[in-house]
């Protein structure tokens, strides 16, 4: 993760070395670069928001993750709100990633912690239930050709196509 102080001072260090140049290279910084360096260097995110910079060098692309203070204000009588924000191939969770996990609504009691819906989740993962899909396409592959079910998946999670739709790798 880039450190906010850390780029203001090597916009000093810059400034004092002659002028706007963006590395070794002695190339100038366009535009955009000092524009969203300046942003960023009056960033005062909330506590509830966190920026993440894929790559250091590039700081016009970033993600940025908002998490609400609390659960809700209904929680423990009513279930958290649980979304999956990395797309995955999946008989339980639907491409925009919305969770179809038992605990998470009928079978919801107050006395169910929130490393209960981990473990859940976990369990989700290992054992993928087709008869109570979001994802109707997955659970049938699933049901009729585990292995072909079990290639997708591992097709998914190296980054590629399943059918027409793309996923983004996310295997370390």
């Amino acid at each position: 993760m880039i450190k906010l102080f850390s780029l203001k001072q090597q916009k000093k260090d810059a400034e004092s070395a002659g002028g706007n140049q963006a590395g070794a290279g002695g190339k100038k910084a366009s535009a955009a670069q000092l524009r969203i360096q300046k942003d960023i260097n009056e960033l005062n995110l909330p506590k509830t928001c966190e920026i993440n910079f894929p790559d250091d060098d590039d700081l016009l692309n970033f993600r940025l993750i908002i998490s609400p203070d609390e659960v809700g204000q209904g929680y423990p009588h009513e279930p958290p709100k649980v979304k999956c924000e990395t797309m995955v191939y999946h008989p339980n969770i639907d491409l925009e990633g919305n969770v179809c996990l038992n605990i998470l609504r009928e079978d919801w009691k107050p006395v169910l912690t929130v490393n209960s819906i981990i473990y859940g989740l976990q369990y989700l993962f290992l054992e993928p239930n087709p008869e109570d899909p979001l994802n109707k396409e997955a659970a049938e592959v699933l049901q009729t050709n585990r292995r072909l079910f079990e290639q997708n998946v591992h097709r998914s999670l190296r980054g590629g196509y399943v059918g027409a739709t793309y996923f983004e790798r996310c295997l370390k």
